[in-house]
């Protein structure tokens, strides 16, 4: 569940709380609404957890270094 889905449930589910005063029968909606908000914020916590992981700096073994060197040779017409 990515970030926006976290906030999306959030949202709908604060939405369903506090601010819907309907009543379908043999579901309460304020219910639904809590139960919304907590996978909300359940799933903001373990995406920041995976995120988080994902971006420590993992230090990589460093290559050598390759010298060349490089001679230009002047003795040598240039072609016409």
């Amino acid at each position: 569940m990515g970030i926006g889905t976290s906030i999306f449930l959030l949202a709908l589910g604060a939405i369903l709380t506090f601010a819907v005063n309907a009543s379908i029968g043999g579901l309460d909606l304020d219910v639904v609404g809590w139960i919304l908000m907590a996978a909300g914020v359940l799933g903001l916590i373990l995406t920041t957890l995976v995120w988080g992981r994902r971006r420590q700096v993992v230090a990589a073994a460093e290559e050598p270094v390759e010298y060349r060197r490089v001679e230009e040779r002047r003795d040598v017409t240039p072609p016409r």
